[in-house]
């Protein structure tokens, strides 16, 4: 039995999310598993190092399984590439110690959020969230500099009642602006349901001037949704790298 780490980048759009889920075969996960158990001619289960949200997109996803299989890592990329969807992409693969877990290994993981204030590109449309406001780039990276740090981010997702703790850290936030596109990218511990899409909504409306600077601080302290902005769409949202 050898253990297998893979990163993977794939086109959200069509899909239900990373997780297999009971009432749906059209999810990222249940792909993989399909593809991966008939090359090894067993039922296999796949570990990614999070669950990506429907229609949420990813550029260096991670994962790991463990099977028995005669092919190298050449050959297992090349097996899956072949008979994956075309918007689905096995970029890597390599074997990895036994105790290896994609998602319980992750150190931190970056996320990219684009905004396009204008009219894109075509090739890029379905990848980003189009609005016509306009924002301020700097009170944007002013709101984003409060939210650095470890805090309870409950305020800041779409969790419900939970046991589990609500608090992560935040390593950067960085905002860039280029021909109409802004980029937010934000490196964290890990993050709730949600999270970044809430957080780069709070920060147009902060950019917009919705939101006061001091929005950040009462919704850390109040741990209240509807405090926060709004959910952005996942179209915009990728997960670029996971860290180890």
């Amino acid at each position: 039995m050898k253990n297998y780490k893979m990163i993977i980048s794939y086109d959200g759009t069509k899909y239900n999310g990373w997780q297999r889920q009971g009432n749906t075969q059209n999810t990222i996960q249940e792909k993989f598993e399909n593809v991966i158990s008939k090359m090894c001619g067993e039922k296999v289960e796949i570990h990614a190092s999070g669950r990506t949200d429907r229609g949420v997109h990813a550029d260096g996803q991670t994962a790991n399984f463990k099977c028995n299989t005669d092919l190298n890592c050449k050959e297992i990329k090349d097996y899956l590439n072949h008979y994956l969807p075309e918007d689905i992409l096995v970029k890597s693969v390599e074997e990895a110690q036994l105790r290896f877990h994609s998602r319980l290994n992750a150190v931190s993981k970056t996320y990219e959020y684009k905004i396009a204030t204008e009219k894109p590109d075509v090739f890029i449309r379905k990848y980003v969230f189009v609005t016509d406001r306009k924002f301020d780039i700097e009170a944007m990276q002013k709101g984003a500099d409060k939210l650095l740090g470890t805090h309870d981010f409950k305020g800041f997702s779409s969790l419900g009642k939970t046991k589990k703790s609500t608090v992560r850290t935040i390593n950067f936030i960085s905002i860039t602006e280029e021909n109409g596109i802004i980029s937010v990218k934000i490196n964290g511990s890990g993050f709730l349901y949600n999270m970044v899409r809430i957080i780069v909504g709070t920060l147009l409306d902060i950019g917009e001037g919705k939101l006061p600077l001091s929005a950040i601080d009462e919704i850390f302290e109040e741990k209240l949704r509807e405090k926060a902005g709004a959910t952005l769409p996942a179209c915009g949202l990728k997960l670029v790298e996971v860290f180890y």
